[in-house]
């Protein structure tokens, strides 16, 4: 079995796989990580809780954008498990071709949603959209190119920005808004941030149409922990809420194929 991680800045989310099938997955909140004791022994609770015992996992793949976290990971797996250790990073080989202009700044979660995107919907043009701490967005074509990105304040960092910088305005649920007009200042900013996020990815979608995919035709993937309040917007075509595990999987897939370690 392959235990996959994907560490964010608000959450890890982790799966794990019986050969191509996801059999498990849960989340954990990245501030409480804490030392490799710790999130060791959340680990094996968490195996204990879906009755797979820790000797069956033979690999780890993870994926990090916090790199204050990566040397507790790798203690955690020294101490707690006897498997291989493979780390999503520049210069792994992922079948994609980066055109960033310095290919070592993309994400290592948005290469692994390219990675599950491209090898879900082969010979594709794709904008792959992670609705999370940060809302990102990624173009990549039919060819395997990966072309780069937007990147915008996700949802809940709005609303932080909001409560923290101003006197009167309040935390308040994330949640899809039921009107544009709210009648309350805590219905004002649940519109405010619901539809604003609205706005801003039609308006970028559909300048990836005209610019970058000459208005061929393009698939739009959901993903990402907020991508479901938009399910019925007509934003997306498919939201595939493991996109991020299963792109991190191939990639371990691909580093085997490779000889990689």
């Amino acid at each position: 079995m392959l235990l996959c991680l994907d560490v964010g800045n608000t959450h890890i989310l982790g799966g794990i796989f019986d050969e191509d099938k996801l059999i498990a997955r849960f989340r954990y909140a990245t501030h409480l990580i804490g030392t490799a004791d710790q999130f060791g022994i959340f680990l094996l609770n968490i195996l204990q809780a879906k009755k797979i015992a820790p000797e069956n996992i033979h690999a780890t793949a993870i994926s990090s954008v916090v790199p204050s976290c990566d040397y507790t990971l790798r203690h955690t797996f020294s101490l707690y498990f006897d498997t291989s250790i493979f780390m999503l990073q520049a210069g792994v080989k992922t079948g994609l071709n980066i055109k960033y202009k310095n290919p070592n700044e993309v994400g290592a979660d948005r290469i692994a949603n390219a990675i599950g995107a491209v090898n879900a919907f082969p010979n594709k043009n794709l904008i792959i959209i992670d609705m999370g701490t940060a809302t990102t967005l990624c173009a990549v074509t039919k060819k395997r190119d990966y072309l780069g990105g937007t990147i915008l304040p996700g949802m809940r960092l709005g609303m932080e920005s909001l409560k923290l910088n101003t006197a009167k305005l309040m935390e308040v649920d994330i949640e899809a808004a039921t009107a544009y007009l709210g009648r309350s200042t805590r219905e004002s900013i649940q519109a405010g941030l619901y539809y604003g996020q609205l706005g801003a990815l039609k308006e970028i979608i559909a300048g990836y149409k005209r610019e970058v995919f000459a208005d061929e035709p393009v698939m739009v993937i959901g993903t990402g922990g907020f991508a479901q309040l938009y399910k019925d917007k007509s934003l997306f075509d498919v939201i595939l809420p493991d996109l991020v595990l299963q792109g991190l999987g191939k990639a371990y897939e691909l580093s085997l194929q490779n000889g990689e370690k």
